[in-house]
């Protein structure tokens, strides 16, 4: 744009001259740009253009003007020069002008409206205000900057202009209340209280070992508490202090957990009649499981303060779980007393099960051979003898291998089979349990998974293969009381074992009939407090071995495994870890999982075929798509496999710069917001965004919504996505965490990465959130698209994470990147990616100063807990 600014003073006109570059300017993180003193900062005050309110930039509709006049008032008896008012650069580029005259101004002078770039040579008398105007009609959404410059007598006055441009959808993602942290809330005592009686117990038999209660020691708590580093812990991990350490771990996630806990208390609550002898209780977050709560679970429920009535507190008991309330049964005074519109306080308790039967199983690990718990410490290579085999289903050569290592195995250590993403882990282990249950009369099947929905996949894969009819008297899916009956499909219900729609744990003689049990790890658990003996199992395999903490891995191991006992892992120790709620037990060692310390060991880390077999043949994904982890976490080794990639979706999709390269990052500068008192972040321009792209989709190829997922770290970004989904009738994208797919996959995935500020990334990084300085959450992330990857992210922010800046630069490689402005190029850029670039330690906390496994700490070696977050509420977000 180059235009002549005249005005009715004189005939001069204005002179562009070469305009400079602006690179990203952080407004939140670098308040300099915005600490102006128009008072003090001499004879010329000029007034600050679209000023923030309540700290953010003004909002401007995309492809609408947005205007504001500029003051300059010379405060002296002098006239001084205005030698010129120019904008010096603009981010994106020319999107800011000058003009004399107030845009659409409907004065008898508008026609004559011109705007430029600059403003030059004016002489401002004494105490005179010129007023000019600064204008912006933005094409895209996101930030606008601007850098004005005022050469006025010897002096130049700089402002930075800041504006957010926005669509409707944005507009209506926007914050109503401003974000304000929700203060600590309480427990109040419950040292004395009126019990009431429990539901009915899921069992009619007694279990033969019965579960300790493990109460956390009185010493170690005031330890934790006081963030004290227990000295079992600065030790390391060995194999005279197993329990020990594992045990503190626990005791540290335990602690996390009451704390987490109590954050879900409620105050000043009603409670409504249902039924004879229950109230209904509604849960904010139950559908989310913030809090999980499950049948059986305890309440202490008392009058909030100011109600009249009995002051006493009543333990009530959960006897049903419904989609955003819990039923509720307490003594029978409290039933008689209760009024609808009575106000209570709450505190929830969580079930102590879970955690109990870990520290039970790391005690038990005790006992376990040297082999299996540290195969580090054995010089002696396994050499394994394989028979051929007469494969049920088509396998490729490295899937053969592993199965015939499995058959050839005779116990520990254990065998392990690492699968990349979308190489067929679970075909090759359900391969081999058929294997063994064809070929091995005597052999014995238990297998473990991380969740319901991959141990009921494996249920689903053993009894549907056509060449191997497994008995239905043969395999058995053992489920947790807490289980819904509904979860289960109609299908496979006849595997299970329930009465009155509760499911149960058979008794032992009947468990000893099945070859074949199917359970999740924690519900392994049942199997030992049943009476199923050391040795009973022949092969013991574990899915998803990557997901599970050791804790959890242990808890079949431990309890069920002998020596001779063939123990196989399936898993990728660099995608996602276990689920860790407490940062300190995480960065200490609970965030490991048993499969990716084993790697340590050199036989598993050099992937010594009696150990460990690497399936590299990559069946989802297209090449492209795979390409860029395969160099980052798998030494380049993954071969795309993926049938029929010519018909790409990418070739149908209109928007896509290079139709050829079904990646594409879309870059916009948006804005990082909480609201109310959730300490969850999000970013409405990347959501509207996201909305747009699913739109373009479905207009431009045959997807159905159920092939499209997105993925976006943080829990308030979901919801504010889905909120638009709905009210546009696309309920059946899939939105959430990169936890909630893993193992999944989708024709199209778009990933919002939310951040757009220098000082929240830096928040991430430190405790783990988001996607930055997180590679495991990266991989998935990136490796669950089978077709088309988009990435939509603030480039400056992801571009600080050596992972994302692959990415970025690797679509702009490719002519494949749209939106702001990009960055500048960092000369490592242009390098060849390291395939060595993981190593096995690549994948610790930012914290994990820890010494190696096994090794002692030495001296200024000991690391420091983390200290806790000014905003504590923030540790609640971490999506685990």
């Amino acid at each position: 744009m180059s235009k002549e600014i005249r005005d009715s003073w004189d005939d001069e006109c204005s002179v562009i001259g070469d305009k400079g570059e602006i690179g990203f300017i952080d407004f939140e993180d670098d308040q300099s740009v915005l600490s102006y003193d128009p008072d003090g900062e001499g004879p010329v005050i000029i007034s600050i253009p679209f000023p923030f309110l309540q700290g953010k930039p003004q909002s401007v509709f995309v492809g609408e003007t947005s205007k504001c006049s500029i003051t300059i008032k010379n405060s002296t008896s002098d006239p001084m020069d205005i030698w010129g008012i120019k904008i010096f650069c603009s981010n994106p580029a020319d999107s800011f002008t000058l003009s004399l005259l107030e845009p659409n101004s409907k004065s008898e002078n508008s026609q004559g409206f011109l705007e430029g770039f600059s403003i030059e040579d004016r002489v401002l008398q004494p105490l005179q205000t010129l007023t000019i105007w600064l204008s912006c009609k933005p094409k895209d959404m996101g930030l606008h900057t601007t850098v004005v410059h005022f050469d006025i007598g010897d002096d130049r006055i700089e402002r930075v202009v800041f504006l957010l441009a926005e669509d409707k959808v944005s507009q209506s993602l926007a914050s109503n209340k401003p974000y304000k942290r929700q203060p600590r809330k309480k427990n109040f005592a419950v040292d004395e209280y009126v019990v009431s009686s429990r539901p009915a117990r899921t069992t009619n038999q007694g279990f033969k070992s019965r579960l300790r209660e493990y109460p956390i020691p009185k010493d170690v708590r005031e330890l934790l508490m006081n963030k004290q580093l227990p000295e079992v812990v600065a030790q390391g991990l060995a194999r005279n202090n197993y329990a020990a350490f594992f045990s503190t771990l626990l005791i540290m996630e335990e602690l996390r957990l009451e704390e987490d806990m109590r954050s879900y208390n409620l105050e000043c609550v009603r409670m409504r009649r249902k039924g004879a002898q229950s109230l209904a209780l509604e849960v904010p977050g139950l559908a989310e499981k913030r809090p999980s709560l499950v049948h059986g679970d305890h309440v202490f429920v008392k009058l909030s303060a100011g109600s009249s009535g009995d002051n006493n507190v009543y333990k009530g008991h959960i006897y049903h779980v419904e989609a955003d309330e819990v039923l509720l049964n307490f003594a029978k005074e409290f039933h008689a007393s209760h009024k609808n519109e009575n106000l209570y306080d709450v505190r929830f308790s969580y079930n102590r099960v879970g955690m109990r039967r870990l520290y039970q199983a790391v005690e038990a690990a005790e006992n376990l051979e040297s082999v299996l718990l540290f195969p580090s410490q054995s010089t002696k290579r396994r050499l394994v003898k394989t028979n051929p085999f007469v494969p049920f289903t088509i396998l490729n050569e490295e899937q053969m291998c592993s199965v015939e290592i499995i058959l050839g195995c005779k116990g520990a250590p254990p065998y392990v089979i690492y699968g990349p993403p979308g190489t067929g882990k679970t075909m090759t282990l359900v391969e081999a349990i058929l294997q063994v249950y064809a070929t091995r009369k005597n052999g014995r099947i238990l297998i473990c998974a991380a969740s319901n929905s991959a141990a009921d996949h494996i249920l689903e894969r053993l009894v549907g293969n056509q060449v191997v009819k497994v008995k239905e008297t043969e395999i058995f899916r053992l489920n947790a009381s807490s289980r819904a009956y509904g979860d289960v499909s109609p299908d496979y219900i006849r595997f299970c074992y329930f009465q009155d729609s509760i499911f149960k744990c058979p008794p032992l003689q009947a468990l000893s009939r099945y070859r074949i049990i199917i359970s999740t790890y924690m519900s392994s658990a049942l199997l030992n407090a049943e009476g199923i003996k050391r040795g009973h199992f022949s092969h013991i395999f574990l899915d998803e071995a990557g997901q599970a903490s050791e804790p959890e891995s242990m808890i079949p191991i431990a309890n069920l495994c002998r020596r001779e006992t063939v123990v196989v892992l399936a898993g990728d120790p660099k995608q996602l870890g276990p689920v860790i709620f407490s940062k300190d037990a995480e960065i200490f060692g609970l965030g490991k999982s048993y499969l990716q310390r084993l790697f340590e060991c050199e036989f598993y880390h050099n992937e010594d075929e009696g150990y460990v077999t690497k399936l590299v043949r990559n069946y989802r994904c297209h090449p492209a798509i795979l390409d860029l982890p395969s160099r980052l976490f798998y030494k380049g080794d993954l071969l795309a496999c993926k049938e029929d990639t010519s018909s790409s979706i990418s070739a149908e999709v209109d928007f896509l710069p290079n139709k050829e390269f079904p990646i594409l990052f879309f870059g916009i500068q948006g804005c990082d917001e909480r609201e109310g008192n959730n300490p969850s972040w999000f970013n409405r321009f990347e959501a509207s965004k996201v909305v747009d792209i699913i739109n373009k989709l479905r207009e431009s190829t045959d997807l159905n919504e159920a092939d499209i997922g997105v993925i976006t770290p943080y829990r308030q970004q979901v919801l504010k996505i889905r909120k638009v989904l709905e009210a546009w009738d696309m309920p059946d994208v899939k939105v959430g965490s990169v936890e909630q797919f893993q193992g999944q996959e989708k024709e199209v995935i778009i990933v919002s990465t939310v951040r757009s500020t220098v000082k929240h990334n830096q928040f991430d990084r430190t405790y783990c959130l988001g996607f930055l300085s997180n590679p495991k959450r990266f991989n998935v992330a990136i490796t669950r698209a089978k077709s088309l990857l988009i990435i939509v992210g603030n480039p400056h922010i992801v571009c600080q994470d050596r992972y994302w800046d692959k990415l970025l630069w690797y679509c702009c490689d490719n002519n494949s990147y749209q939106g702001c402005p990009l960055p500048e190029r960092p000369d490592h850029a242009d390098e060849m990616l390291n395939p060595e670039m993981n190593s096995s330690n690549e994948f610790e906390s930012p914290h994990s100063k820890v010494g190696a496994w096994g090794q002692p700490f030495q001296g200024e070696d000991i690391p420091e807990i983390p200290k806790p977050v000014t905003d504590e509420a923030e540790w609640s977000d971490g999506w685990k």
